[in-house]
């Protein structure tokens, strides 16, 4: 039995990590955090000095019970989760409840970290325990805490002033601001066209381009071409003095540049560039690089293939410094080794530099040897990490850079840019991925060029522009702006992105983040009242107050009390603002009916433009302009007589009578296509194909709401041959391929498509039908609520409380059962499911009232 308890983490960690240390050590796993704070209030009581009372994550009890049961057999207990705040945070939560449960007595509890998982690196964190370190466990209650009350106390808000189930959350808040100030801006902003004018350009065989930099002896500032008549203009008089003289190189400008590596990966640099290079969003990068750090089996071992992936310092240790310098000069030559080696300062405020950059846990293994081995999101992932660690410590790139001014003896200019690479250095390996606008226009070859040199002239080109508003945020430069502003922490960039996806706040087209008409509405909530809450200064001071208390320079009562004070002031003014000015934003337009100002509300379904003056006036239109008059259909009503007309609901096109809401007839765009069968149950139309609310294909009599007969699979026009029901479906699954199947439940007879009758006939004698399905009992739970009432008002006795519930049963099977009965032909579909039609019905019925 082992002697000596180790707990991290993860399971898949546990695994590789057991392998290192051996029998005499057994190693369990958390999953996770074991303790949260109570979820309702008071679970910090601002009254009695921050106090916090936790309870026991329930899905984890039964690793702290695994760990519990190990720990009466070990002599030794060893922390070794995640070596960041909340790992620390961990450990200590699980003491805690391990001493509630008085199992730790006298037996020594240490902490490690490991920033790598390997053998080597394992062995010596065992070499080096430590105590648990409170700062840091302070610094991240702290940050639990400040959750919490922004949270419980906001979120409510949100729900009475704007919509419920709504949250708001102290970081997640301020990424809101961004994105939608964003979005503000780019509606604001207003395109202005203006003109360039390039020539196409030959020499020595090699074509090029020359831009216009000069006219009339005077340097071109973007606007200065404003239309296509003066851009012509300009284009006619070159023409006209090369008709005269030839073009000339006036000055060739040559200069020598050196281009330097980025550092190695940071967490948030990683996401950026696995957004910018492989399309990942920083959820599935964390995810990602959490595998690759716990331990992939590559065959002949199980290891961590990178350090630990939660990080904001650049620098390296020395020891890994050593080992890639001598893998470029064995891999590269030496002349891609740097005279020194290099050490990166990070540039971010508060960076936990006891934490190393993201690097490989062995240079060797390069991504050629994994090819194949890995999964392709692994590969890629640790293929980018290889490559950036590696070119961190290779030698510049040495550039020269080239521009050509030419005219033709006059008052015009064009000039011609371009680099020539002379020694690639850490561009062999690597080159940093750039955001929007990062373009370098010096990035292309040009001919070999001298003073004097007359290119043949191709071709003037004048090209019209429009100034185009600043791009909405990627992955990439959305966690590059939280991290300028010192908005989180790297191990909540992801978190927070993905809170606001989950809440409906952003939406995620072409990898770039939309606010939604909810998002908006909140985020400007938060801004006209919580403004300070949510600015952007306030957040960072925020994490600087944390940092300072992991450093142990600050107690975590006093920050929470400086904070919780105006705070909760606020809460209670802004307990009195009324829905609609939470909702409503005033516009600068006026009524066309009765002249009163337009405001832009939220309703069910987004924001629209509505009337101050409702319920007096019901004027209404959408957010992008007035309605335009309904399309008609170009024949009447066959129920009103009145003109159908095209509308559009939530669920697309329909057809709609125009005496809408007084004559509720609709039908769909497009006629359903008819699968020829005619229906078994009235014999008088045919199953034609539908689709559900869900998108799911099902076949329904064309005679609705006549009829109801249907089925969920294609109908075939051949009898049943054991109960003789006048057609089959078609099945198919993986275990029994492609069938033919009797619809009706109580029969459910089924045999291969391409069976022979033989071969059908075969099968009849054994076969037994399927059991008729039972009923499931209602739940215990659901007569909760009636417990609830009768102790509210008056107190009636059980048996007569039981005799009610009894009642309301019998009533629900008896309504239930008559709902399953069969047509008057006694034919029954072959499920509750399958005899719905009523589904594509509802989604036109819900396009008519939603229009």
């Amino acid at each position: 039995m082992a002697h000596q308890l180790v707990i991290v983490e993860s399971p898949a960690k546990a695994k590789t990590i057991q392998k290192y240390l051996g029998d005499d050590f057994q190693v369990l796993a958390s999953y996770g955090h074991v303790r949260d704070l109570q979820p309702k209030e008071g679970a910090v009581d601002t009254e009695h000095d921050f106090a916090m009372r936790y309870t026991p994550i329930e899905r984890n009890e039964r690793h702290v019970d695994a760990i519990a049961k190990a720990l009466r057999g070990a002599d030794k207990l060893w922390l070794a989760t995640d070596p960041d705040r909340e790992g620390e945070a961990i450990s200590w939560h699980l003491v805690e409840l391990l001493r509630e449960r008085q199992l730790l007595g006298d037996k020594p509890t240490q902490r490690v970290v490991f920033h790598e998982i390997t053998k080597k690196a394992v062995q010596e964190a065992i070499a080096h325990p430590r105590e648990i370190a409170m700062d840091l466990v302070n610094a991240q209650q702290a940050r639990r805490a400040l959750d919490y009350l922004v949270g419980f106390n906001l979120s409510p808000l949100l729900w009475r002033k704007v919509r419920p189930g709504l949250s708001a959350g102290r970081v997640q808040s301020a990424a809101l601001r961004l994105i939608c100030e964003r979005e503000n801006e780019i509606e604001a902003f207003v395109s202005r066209e203006y003109w360039t004018i390039a020539s196409r350009l030959q020499h020595a065989g090699s074509a090029f381009t020359g831009r216009l930099t000069h006219w009339q002896n005077k340097k071109l500032e973007q606007f200065d071409i404003a239309d296509g008549d003066q851009a012509q203009a300009i284009r006619s008089g070159m023409e006209d003095d090369l008709g005269r003289q030839a073009l000339r190189v006036r000055e060739v400008e040559r200069k020598s540049r050196q281009r330097q590596p980025a550092a190695p990966f940071t967490t948030s640099t990683l996401q950026q560039e696995a957004s910018r290079k492989l399309g990942f969003n920083a959820s599935r990068t964390m995810r990602v690089a959490q595998q690759l750090y716990e331990g992939i089996n590559i065959g002949n071992e199980t290891v961590g293939l990178i350090s630990y992936m939660r990080t904001d310092a650049v620098n390296l240790a020395e020891e890994a410094i050593a080992s890639i310098r001598t893998f470029i000069d064995g891999y590269y030559g030496s002349e891609f080794v740097p005279e020194t080696p290099r050490r990166y300062k990070t540039k971010t405020k508060n960076a936990q530099e006891a934490h190393e950059a993201i690097r490989p846990t062995d240079i060797a293994r390069t991504p050629e040897s994994l090819q194949g081995v890995l999964e392709r999101d692994l590969w890629r992932l640790y293929d980018l990490v290889w490559k950036r660690s590696i070119a961190c410590q290779m030698a510049p790139a040495r550039l020269d850079l080239v521009a050509v001014d030419m005219d033709a003896g006059t008052h015009w200019t064009l000039r011609a840019n371009g680099s020539t690479v002379t020694f690639p250095g850490f561009m062999a390996v690597y080159q940093e991925g750039k955001d929007d606008g990062d373009e370098d226009e010096s990035n292309r070859i040009l001919p070999p060029l001298d003073v004097g040199d007359e290119p043949l002239v191709l071709g003037i080109d004048p090209e019209q522009h429009f100034t185009e508003p600043p791009p909405r945020y990627s992955d990439a430069t959305l966690v590059k702006t939280l991290e300028a502003h010192g908005i989180g922490r790297p191990s909540t960039y992801a978190s927070i992105i993905q809170t606001l996806q989950n809440r409906e706040y952003v939406a995620v087209e072409q990898r770039r983040f939309h606010p939604t008409d909810l998002g908006r509405v909140v985020g400007r909530f938060l801004i006209n009242h919580f403004e300070r809450y949510v600015d952007y200064g306030f957040t960072a001071s925020m994490e600087d107050e944390l940092d300072a208390v992991s450093r142990g320079e600050k107690q975590w009562q006093p920050v929470l009390s400086a904070f919780w004070s105006p705070f909760r002031a606020l809460l209670d003014e802004k307990a009195n603002v009324s829905r609609a000015e939470a909702t409503s934003e005033a516009l600068e337009e006026a009524c066309p009916q009765c002249g009163k100002p337009l405001f832009l509300r939220l309703g069910r379904h987004g924001r629209f433009v509505a009337c101050s003056g409702y319920p007096e006036c019901n004027y209404t239109r959408p957010v992008d302009g007035p309605r335009e008059p309904a399309e008609p259909v170009g024949r009447d009503c066959p129920d009103c007589g009145k003109p159908l007309v095209y509308k559009t609901g939530r669920y697309g096109r329909f057809i709609s009578c125009s005496g809408y809401p007084e004559c509720k007839h609709i039908e769909p765009l497009t006629q359903p296509k008819s699968s020829g069968v005619t229906c078994p149950q009235c014999g008088e139309g045919e199953l034609v194909e539908k689709r559900s609310r869900y998108g799911k294909v099902f076949y329904s009599c064309n005679t609705y709401p006549k009829c109801t007969y249907a089925v969920w699979g294609p109908p075939v026009a051949r009898p049943c041959p054991r109960c003789g029901w006048p057609i089959m479906i078609e099945k198919s699954g993986k275990r029994l391929g492609e069938q033919l199947a009797c619809p009706q439940s109580e029969c459910a007879f089924h045999f291969p498509a391409n069976a022979s009758d033989a071969e059908i006939a075969a099968l009849l004698p054994g076969y037994s039908p399927p059991p008729p399905r039972e009923k499931r009992a209602p739940p215990a739970k659901k007569a909760a609520p009636a417990r609830k009432t009768t102790a509210k008002t008056a107190k009636k006795p059980a048996t007569e409380a039981t005799a009610v519930a009894a009642q309301k049963t019998a009533k629900a099977k008896t309504t239930s059962a008559a709902a399953k009965k069969p047509a008057a032909s006694k034919a029954r579909g072959p499920s509750a499911g399958e005899g719905k039609t009523s589904p594509s019905r509802k989604r036109a019925a819900k396009g008519a009232s939603d229009s």
